[in-house]
């Protein structure tokens, strides 16, 4: 097996930390993410091997295995487990030992060298290594289920988009992983969501926040007022003397929520009072009887 350098991969040295690692990798993933770079085999193929750099240096686990074993190191405990096995049975059962079939060409120099040559006997199967993919959507585009296609080892890959997943938020597609070794079974494909937001609402969960701007003279008499939604307008009845940082709930106005068809979240909205600027001589007289009413001075 090839050894590839993870960390020479993220631009990062072996002693850099989980915060060096995390944003050396969101900083190229965004350099050469596929979108960004259509039609280019290249920034594809380094697109897949930073997924692959962050799977393994992100978790402390993996890393440490990789620090231990290097290009192996996904198969190094099992490969240590086969050799307790060998060694117990080689001196409860008078020397018989447990052996893989064909030479150490199965393997690569670098755990033949540690295991040395075992004989023959039958092959040792291992899983498939689990795949990473990074996906950017706007928040408006979650609104509603949506279909995505992947490319995977040259193989383009469909899948469905709930509406109102999150971001950060990871799906897994069984089988579509690395191919194992020895006949053992595919990984998996983990695809991690990134959502933009490319709206005026603030987003918490399946509700929405958003300030709308009112204007004195109608929160003072009254009136109706448009509120623009994520999917569309409504019109509104504003109470004569609405107070400014009033908020009223739109029950089902919010993001979809995941998996549950028909269900909403709500929408919140919060008024905030337009101050008239660029009175007129007129305004300003009508202001200073109101003040002289209300015994202003």
């Amino acid at each position: 097996m090839e050894y590839v350098d993870y960390y020479k991969i993220l631009g990062v040295d072996k002693n850099a930390t989980a915060d060096d690692i995390k944003k050396a990798y969101r900083k190229l993933a965004r350099k050469h993410h596929p979108d960004l770079n259509p039609d280019n085999a290249e920034a594809e193929k380094l697109f897949q091997q930073l997924n692959e750099a962050n799977e393994v240096l992100s978790d402390p686990e993996k890393r440490k295995k990789y620090d231990q074993y290097g290009a192996n190191w996904k198969h190094g405990e099992q490969y240590e487990e086969t050799r307790r096995q060998q060694q117990s049975q080689s001196h409860g059962q008078g020397g018989q030992h447990y052996s893989f079939e064909g030479d150490d060409g199965d393997y690569s120099d670098f755990f033949a060298s540690m295991f040395g040559n075992r004989g023959t006997g039958r092959k040792t199967q291992f899983r498939g290594q689990d795949y990473r993919a990074t996906v950017q959507l706007n928040l408006s585009d979650v609104f509603k289920t949506q279909q995505q296609t992947f490319t995977v080892d040259g193989k383009n890959i469909r899948i469905t988009v709930p509406a109102g997943i999150e971001d950060g938020q990871e799906i897994k597609i069984a089988g579509y992983g690395g191919v194992g070794t020895n006949g053992g079974p595919k990984g998996d494909l983990y695809i991690t969501f990134n959502i933009h937001n490319n709206t005026s609402f603030v987003r918490k969960g399946n509700d929405l926040y958003v300030k709308q701007p009112l204007a004195l003279y109608k929160a003072m008499l009254g009136g109706q007022q448009t509120i623009h939604t994520i999917d569309g307008t409504v019109k509104l009845k504003i109470a004569p003397e609405t107070q400014n940082g009033t908020k009223v709930r739109l029950k089902g106005k919010g993001m979809p929520v995941y998996k549950k068809e028909g269900s909403y979240g709500d929408l919140y909205v919060t008024y905030e009072l337009e101050i008239p600027q660029n009175l007129s001589e007129k305004e300003k007289e009508l202001f200073n009887q109101l003040a002289a009413e209300r015994h202003i001075s």
